[in-house]
């Protein structure tokens, strides 16, 4: 494998930014608007027992579920097990869909949004040195991307913040709608070679993997982000997949391979 990427395609979410703090906060009022519309503050501990199961959270819908979840009794490890059958039972025993919860997310995402772009914005943090390794990447001649399921707007206001400024092209968020790796084979025809992908979510590399013509696409687990420890000893083991530490990413490319 080359040394240095020719193309660095990053997740957002998970892997350039840390946004448990607002993924909290828009759970918590969704989850307050759909079961407990005369709560307000959040009972004391809730928001840290939320942060280590985000990793469950594969649709925003599943937020205020994983809330509700917590608040009906069930223990951090069952959750963690078992959440692929416990989300769409808890969501029909409340006599909820998917789609009713989902625009219930929305909508607190967007009013939030439009009443106090600032505040919303300022929910998100930064992993430590990653801005400044992308800054570095860029000036080595890496043409850099974004690949991510937020909207891109908003990573490039983001971004911004954090002195970092990729052309609007490089930024592609949800509104492409479609598979990572749809996006990763089109970066793949068009862009400066080898391509390399860091991405938090297990899931989304796997798929990657599986694309026949996507084989030679170094792919990497950022084990920093939203997976957990079965998550990464899987990416470890795997003969495709590369675990990648934050403080091995900090450091030159040629060490992402272990």
């Amino acid at each position: 494998m080359a040394p240095t990427p020719g193309t660095l395609a990053l997740d957002f979410d998970g892997v350039i930014c840390d946004g448990l703090i607002e993924y909290f906060q828009t759970a918590w009022r969704a989850y307050c608007q759909l079961f407990e519309p005369d709560r307000t503050a959040p009972p004391a501990g809730l928001a840290e027992r939320f942060y280590p199961l985000r990793p469950v959270v594969e649709s925003g819908w599943e937020m205020p579920i994983l809330i509700f979840a917590l608040r009906s009794g069930y223990g951090d490890g069952d959750i963690l097990r078992n959440w692929s059958q416990i989300a769409p039972e808890l969501t029909a025993d409340a006599e909820l869909d998917r789609a009713q919860v989902a625009a219930t997310v929305d909508g607190v995402r967007d009013r939030w949004i439009k009443a106090d772009l600032d505040d919303w914005l300022s929910q998100h943090r930064f992993y430590p040195g990653v801005v400044e390794r992308m800054a570095q990447a860029q000036e080595s001649g890496t043409t850099l991307y974004i690949v991510s399921t937020k909207e891109g707007r908003f990573i490039r206001q983001l971004l911004s913040r954090a002195g970092l400024d990729l052309p609007r092209a490089q930024i592609l968020g949800k509104e492409v709608k479609r598979p990572k790796y749809e996006t990763l084979r089109l970066l793949k025809a068009d862009q400066p070679q080898p391509l390399w992908f860091i991405e938090d979510r297990l899931q989304a590399l796997v798929e990657a993997s599986e694309q026949a013509d996507l084989q030679d696409v170094a792919l990497f687990l950022a084990d920093w982000g939203y997976n957990v420890a079965d998550d990464q000893h899987r990416a470890e083991k795997s003969d495709r997949l590369h675990l990648l530490t934050l403080d091995t990413f900090s450091k030159g490319s040629s060490e992402w391979f272990g």
